[in-house]
């Protein structure tokens, strides 16, 4: 009997009445990510996790894309404004050395609070084959999300953009700055 009651109770909050209880603004939503990207600490969780130091990373600025994360697991709709929003965000560091390229990525689901995904990678220069953007679309919704593509020989990462208004001049940054390095 209790188990009836207890799916009863799941419908309810996940499809009935009591799930409009639990609806939130689009705006509020949008600030419980910014308050979770803010809460991450991120330059200084990269730097500690790729053990680098500050002084060897002075070829360029570090880098800061975050955005949307569409994989099969994330839960995506589109906003009352048009915007699409998910259950999860990545935001991703990069670092420029004098020889060598590190990232460290952060992904959450603000759905499962406990959820999360790290990843620490590096790369020399001359193994980067091209740095692009791309876009991904939500298979659920048909919306897309802009992202940031690495490619090296036999791999790629990408990292969401959408966040970042200013992303397309960084990458054409990031760009020049390849250039040079392959060149030497």
């Amino acid at each position: 009997m209790a188990s009836d009651n207890t799916k009863a109770l799941d419908y309810l909050i996940k499809e009935g009445c009591i799930a409009r209880l639990f609806v939130i603004s689009d705006e509020t939503y949008d600030q419980m990510v910014l308050r979770k990207l803010n809460s991450l600490n991120l330059a200084a969780k990269a730097l500690a996790k790729t053990g680098l130091d500050e002084d060897q990373l002075k070829e360029i600025p570090p880098v800061y894309f975050h955005g949307l994360h569409i994989d099969k697991k994330s839960i995506e709709r589109v906003g009352n404004d048009g915007k699409l929003r998910g259950s999860k965000y990545d935001a991703t560091m990069l670092y420029f050395s004098d020889t060598q390229l590190f990232m460290y990525q952060y992904v959450f689901d603000l759905t499962e609070g406990t959820w999360k995904k790290e990843e620490t990678l590096e790369f020399f220069y001359k193994d980067v084959v091209s740095f692009a953007t791309v876009t991904k679309t939500s298979e659920r919704t048909g919306k897309d999300v802009s992202a940031f593509s690495l490619k090296v020989s036999g791999d790629a990462f990408d990292c969401s953009i959408s966040g970042c208004p200013d992303a397309e001049k960084v990458i054409a940054g990031m760009k020049q700055k390849l250039r040079e390095k392959k060149n030497v």
